[in-house]
């Protein structure tokens, strides 16, 4: 005689919790993802205590009188472009050091920072501008 018992369980695993879990982690990370917001330019200020110290490809001054000097050269703002392509050709990675008079207004600084991620975006290379400082007197 088959004995059958009163208490029989079932072998099936339910998937219904485990699609609501994924559907609020996506939610979750949908919603966080849209807050955070990538930083368009890479700027690397040294901090004035310390010193970093980077690997110089090329210098870039601008003066007071917002003259634009490329190494002790002064250029235009058309021949910014030009001179850096001429001085950055065949490096993949390098740096460009910005020294700016501390009464330039930033979008003369803004300026020579589109024109590296510029060349950046046009040869697919990784160059970072360094803004340099003065230490704390």
């Amino acid at each position: 005689m088959a004995i059958k018992p009163r208490n029989t369980r079932n072998l099936q695993f339910s998937m219904a919790s485990m699609s609501d879990l994924v559907f609020l982690l996506l939610i979750f990370f949908m919603l966080t993802s849209t807050l955070v917001a990538p930083s368009a330019i890479k700027l690397l200020l040294p901090s004035s205590d310390s010193r970093t110290m980077a690997q110089q490809t090329v210098t870039v001054y601008i003066n007071e009188e917002k003259q634009v000097f490329l190494e002790e050269n002064a250029v235009s703002i058309e021949e910014l472009q030009e001179g850096l392509i001429l001085r950055l050709q065949g490096q993949d990675e390098g740096s460009v050091v910005l020294r700016a008079d501390r009464t330039v207004p930033v979008q003369d600084i803004v300026f020579v920072l589109d024109v590296v991620h510029g060349i950046n975006d046009l040869f697919q290379t990784r160059h970072k501008v360094i803004l340099a400082t003065q230490p704390h007197r």
